[in-house]
């Protein structure tokens, strides 16, 4: 009986989830665009009125309830978030975006934006020798240029797990799968540097209404046509579901303004830039000293108080692949430049240094001759990375206060990181010990092999 009823449980909850009327919008490329509906009564809407009538009436919540029953959330919305920009009501409700089939750089637009949240597929637990390439040109030399990078990957992959083995020999009581794992992550975050930024991936996007809307603007007139196509795709589907808050309002002068600074600031390129260098110090140290208690007496995994920030805050330039740069680019309570990707500033040497020294030099003649052929390509910049390979390096420039670059140092520090950003996290974190006094809890061993990053991953069962 029991299993019976189950049974019944488990095909009511599939045809409620089946029944979900989520919004989507089909990108050009074959990818997607899809709004989630969860399928609560109270939507991000409805739910962004009661608090704001929360905040005006004594009624109480039952009262709001009556109000929403009696009238929707649409008028009210329209009128007093869209209509008079009371911008706080949009912050009182969410929606949850799905991006899928965009190049590596959709991800990184959309990122860029301090209030983002979300996740993208990872280049360290998935294969993506199969995934298809985003070629703007629509060109044959453009998608030879890709396959060839493609070729690499599926040649390094092959001989480099072999040799971590012998590197990296699996020790006594170690879990061989766990192991076997943790080898492939390890081939995985090396080959990585051989994947095009135009290799197609997923992206989820989380974030309020009002900052959904507030984003928009700005890529809507991103100098990639790939990320505007999304980016009207996405408005376009969240005005469907969501049409009091998304009402599509152009005003000209702001347009205008928005699509020039999108033009001439997208992208950070310096024509030359440091390996690495403290470029701004705009720390008191007189208040630091009131805080002095707080940092000599934090134990390990406990942040600091957030209200150091108000000390000041410190900024560092240096370059860094572009692969690692995706991940340094999540810690959103700091200000990043977004790079312009490119092979001015030459490939990562960690990721040759990885491979033996046959390999390794056939490597670096493969790396010389797409470097040319992707010079002499008949395109913009910004389109050339579409066929950059990410272990290039691009120039970086990160500004933050005290607490967010401790929270930073401390996790980008460790043996569970890629060790090119974990080079940065570790200087950095060398500067805020020995300049600011600041007491870290640092990995003691941050380049030590340690099977457990087999473990760092998402399973089904």
């Amino acid at each position: 009986m029991l299993s019976i009823i189950r049974s019944l449980k488990n095909m009511l909850r599939r045809r409620r989830i089946r029944s979900l009327k989520h919004v989507r919008r089909k990108l050009k490329n074959g990818g997607q665009v899809v709004v989630v509906d969860t399928g609560a009564l109270l939507n991000a809407e409805a739910l962004a009125m009661i608090q704001a009538l929360h905040s005006r009436s004594i009624g109480g919540f039952d009262a709001h309830m009556d109000a929403l029953a009696k009238k929707g959330p649409e008028k009210f919305m329209e009128t007093h978030y869209s209509g008079y920009g009371h911008k706080s009501i949009g912050d009182c409700g969410t929606a949850t975006v799905f991006v899928e089939g965009v190049s590596m750089l959709v991800p990184k637009a959309i990122q860029d934006w301090q209030l983002y949240n979300g996740q993208e597929s990872s280049t360290r637990f998935m294969d993506f020798s199969k995934q298809p390439f985003m070629n703007p040109l629509d060109s044959i030399e453009g998608q030879m240029i890709q396959e060839g990078w493609r070729t690499a990957y599926l040649h390094g992959l092959e001989v480099l797990k072999s040799s971590l083995k012998s590197r990296f020999p699996k020790n006594e009581g170690e879990d061989e799968k766990t192991y076997e794992k943790a080898i492939n992550a390890r081939a995985f975050d090396t080959m990585r540097g051989f994947l095009p930024a135009g290799t197609q991936t997923n992206l989820a996007w989380t974030m309020t209404l009002r900052q959904f809307d507030d984003e928009l603007l700005w890529l809507r007139h991103h100098p990639l046509k790939e990320v505007r196509e999304v980016a009207l795709s996405a408005e376009d589907a969240l005005a469907e579901m969501y049409p009091a808050s998304f009402l599509k309002k152009r005003y000209e002068d702001t347009e205008k303004y928005v699509e020039q600074e999108s033009a001439r600031a997208t992208y950070f390129d310096p024509t030359s830039h440091p390996l690495f260098r403290q470029s701004r110090d705009m720390v008191s140290y007189d208040m630091l000293k009131t805080y002095r208690q707080a940092i000599i007496t934090r134990p390990p995994k406990t942040e600091l108080p957030k209200k150091i920030a108000e000390c000041g805050m410190l900024q560092f330039e240096f370059l860094l692949d572009f692969g690692s740069f995706r991940d340094i680019q999540r810690h959103r309570a700091v200000i990043q430049q977004m790079p312009l990707l490119s092979i001015v500033h030459g490939f990562h040497p960690w990721y040759l240094e990885e491979f033996e020294k046959e390999l390794r030099s056939g490597m670096e003649d493969v790396i010389s001759e797409q470097a040319r052929r992707i010079n002499r390509l008949p395109a913009s910049l910004e389109t050339k990375q579409y066929y950059t390979a990410m272990g290039f390096n691009t120039a970086n420039r990160l500004t933050g206060n005290l607490h967010a670059l401790v929270y930073l140092v401390e996790l980008r520090g460790t043996r569970f990181v890629h060790p090119t950003l974990r080079e940065r996290a570790l200087q950095m974190a060398k500067i805020l010990t020995e300049d600011y006094e600041i007491l870290l809890h640092l990995d003691p061993e941050p380049n030590r092999f340690d099977v457990r990053r087999g473990t760092h991953d998402i399973i089904v069962r």
